[in-house]
């Protein structure tokens, strides 16, 4: 097994609002925003926001022109901040893509060297450690208890981690963001019964133990009482840090960048080989030279061992430019990516599941 270390490991996920992942959803809304204009638009976007000032910086080369400014206050509000208190002053600082950049990728090569790996497990239907599934449905049900006003006295950011051991679910902890005066009785009282409760069968509800806001507090949250940085939560972004994570993040980023277009494709071909009966659980490795189309390595191995690299090879090409045109990756479908993680989710092109021949 990748992954089980004997049935114990803890995995983490946090809400929309939580810093880090407000500067995600702002740079990928920049990526959409690029591609609904000009889908050949090369994007590099990071944001870093905190206390009051957020700055996007980076490198595009597009036809198109959007406005940061207008689309970051956007995803800022529609997250969830949008008092006056919580109003950013914005500076963005976005230059043309290196020229020695861009001579390997408009040959179609990798747009920069790296390591990615991807993944996939039978033991979820969403073919994802249940450890993960279960940390992103957690912190989900926060943000979707706050947006309907389930839960009144709910406030953007927050935090989900699970702790499994022999196998078995042994620790929840939330810690959510809440408005003043609500008791911590009260807090703990509601996100059991309408946060954790109804994603747990009867038999983990008797036996698991609950930490609710351990700190007693948490009325400060955000870019109020934090900074954030895109790309800083790549292992939430994947799989828990349950297996191998090549180093590079995926928000801002468009698909010439092989740190999300590998990453992705690796995921489609470790979910298909695990649907198509080669394993139970495989691990997919891709490696890529800046300026090369064709990876330097690429190797698949399910949970006895066995090879898979010859089926892999086989079946689908890690050209940056094939990913691209196999998994549409022109399109703009990355903000939806940019919360509760990149993978497992159906609508998704490198979630489909196809015969391998």
């Amino acid at each position: 097994m990748f992954y089980k270390n004997n049935g114990n490991y803890t995995v983490e996920s946090v809400t929309s609002g939580h810093p880090d992942k407000i500067c995600d959803q702002i740079s990928d809304a920049i990526l959409d925003a690029y591609l609904t204009l000009d889908p050949k638009s090369r994007v590099a976007v990071e944001v870093f926001g905190g206390h009051g000032k957020l700055v996007i910086g980076g490198e595009v080369t597009s036809t198109a022109t959007v406005d940061y400014e207008k689309i970051a206050r956007e995803v800022y509000k529609e997250i969830g901040y949008a008092a006056k208190e919580d109003r950013l002053e914005i500076s963005a600082h976005i230059v043309t893509q290196s020229h020695d950049i861009a001579m390997g990728v408009d040959t179609g090569g990798a747009g920069d060297q790296g390591i990615m790996y991807g993944f996939a497990t039978d033991e979820t239907p969403e073919y994802l450690p249940r450890g993960v599934v279960l940390a992103h449905k957690l912190s989900k049900r926060l943000e979707e208890a706050r947006k309907t006003k389930e839960i009144s006295w709910l406030k953007p950011d927050g935090k989900t981690q699970v702790t499994y051991t022999d196998g078995k679910l042994n620790t929840v902890l939330v810690s959510t963001q809440h408005i003043a005066g609500v008791t911590q009785e009260e807090i703990k009282k509601e996100i059991i019964e309408k946060i954790i409760n109804p994603l747990l069968p009867d038999s983990e509800k008797t036996s698991v133990k609950i930490i609710v806001n351990p700190t007693g507090k948490f009325t400060s949250g955000g870019f109020e009482a934090d900074t954030g940085l895109t790309g800083r939560k790549i292992m939430i972004d994947t799989y828990g840090g349950l297996i191998p994570h090549g180093g590079g993040c995926f928000s801002g980023k468009d698909a010439t960048k092989v740190d999300r277009s590998g990453a992705y494709m690796a995921r489609y071909a470790a979910k298909n080989l695990v649907a198509s009966g080669y394993g139970k659980e495989v691990l997919v490795s891709v490696a890529y030279a800046i300026g090369m189309a064709e990876p330097l390595m690429i190797e698949a191995v399910n949970e006895k061992g066995e090879d898979l690299s010859d089926i892999v090879k086989k079946n689908f090409d890690f050209k940056p430019t094939a990913i691209i045109e196999k998994l549409g990756l022109r399109k703009p479908i990355f903000l939806q990516t940019a919360t509760y993680g990149h993978f497992g989710k159906e609508n998704l092109p490198w979630e489909i599941i196809e015969p391998l021949s």
